[in-house]
C-alpha cells in the first residue's frame, strides 16, 4: 500500500546546513541560486515536521505543496473541438 506524501518547501539561508534537513524527510531537490528545498513527507506528520523544521535557526520558512489537495482528473479536448464545430441551424 502507497504512504500519502507532501512536498515541503523549506526556505534557507546557508547551503551548509542541507545535510541536517535529510533527517526531516526525503530530499528530492535544493536550488543553490534561490537557497530553497523540497522535501517529501507523510501526510500524517506534516504539521509536526513544520514545526520542527521552522524551529531551526537556518530556516527562514517552511511552505506546504498543495499538489494533494488539487483534482488531477482533466476533461479531454475532443469533446471540446466536437463542441466547437456543433452548428445550430434555425428555421
Amino acid at each position: 500500500m502507497r504512504t500519502k506524501r507532501q512536498g515541503l518547501i523549506v526556505w534557507f539561508q546557508h547551503m551548509k546546513n542541507i545535510k541536517q534537513l535529510k533527517r526531516y524527510g526525503h530530499l528530492i531537490a535544493i536550488s543553490r541560486q534561490s537557497k530553497y528545498a523540497v522535501i517529501y513527507v507523510d501526510q500524517d506528520d506534516v504539521e509536526d515536521k513544520v514545526t520542527k523544521l521552522e524551529s531551526l535557526p537556518f530556516i527562514s520558512k517552511v511552505e506546504p505543496s498543495f499538489k494533494p489537495f488539487i483534482r488531477q482528473e482533466f476533461e479531454s479536448k475532443t469533446a471540446v473541438k466536437d463542441k466547437e464545430y456543433e452548428y445550430k441551424m434555425g428555421i
